[in-house]
C-alpha cells in the first residue's frame, strides 16, 4: 500500500508529536498567538464601539491590527506545525474542520469590515461586524479546545 501524501507529511512531522516538550510548546505559542490575536481585536472593537474615545483611533487601530497580525501569525505557523503531525487525524476530526471554517469566516468578516473603510464610519453594521467577529473568534478557540474532545 502506497502512502498517501498526508502519510508522508505526518511522518516527516512525527518526531513533534514523540518528543516530550515539542508539541506542548507549539500548542502555548499557539495559545500566545491567539491570546494577541484575540487581545488586540477586542480591544479596537471596544473603541469602535465608543469605548476610550479619548484614544485616537487611526494610532490605535495602527498599533493593534498590527500586533494582531503578529498574533495570527504565531497562531497560523504554530497551527499548521501542529497539523502537519497528525493531518489525517486532524482532517477526519468534526471539531477542527468547523475550526477551520470558522477561521475562513473571520478572514471574510475582516475583508468586508476594512473593505468597506468601517473604521472611518464606525456606524452600526460597524458595531455589528465587531460583534461578529468577536463571536466568530470565540467559536474558533472553543473548536480548537473541542478538537481533543471529538
Amino acid at each position: 500500500m502506497n502512502p498517501t501524501p498526508l502519510d508522508a507529511l505526518t511522518q516527516l512531522f512525527a518526531p513533534l508529536r514523540s518528543h516530550a516538550f515539542a508539541y506542548p510548546l507549539l500548542e502555548v505559542i499557539h495559545i500566545v498567538g491567539i491570546a494577541l490575536l484575540l487581545g488586540n481585536l477586542v480591544l479596537l472593537e471596544m473603541r469602535v464601539w465608543g469605548l476610550g474615545e479619548q484614544l485616537p483611533l487611526k494610532v490605535l487601530a495602527k498599533l493593534s491590527l498590527s500586533i494582531a497580525v503578529i498574533g495570527f501569525c504565531i497562531a497560523a505557523l504554530s497551527g499548521l506545525l501542529m497539523f502537519a503531525a497528525q493531518a489525517a487525524e486532524l482532517l477526519a476530526n468534526r471539531a477542527f474542520v468547523i475550526k477551520m471554517g470558522l477561521l475562513m469566516l473571520a478572514g471574510c468578516n475582516a475583508a468586508w469590515f476594512h473593505g468597506r473603510d468601517s473604521l472611518a464610519k464606525l456606524d452600526g453594521l460597524a458595531r455589528l461586524q465587531t460583534l461578529f467577529s468577536s463571536l466568530i473568534w470565540l467559536a474558533v478557540i472553543a473548536c480548537g479546545r473541542w478538537i481533543a474532545y471529538v
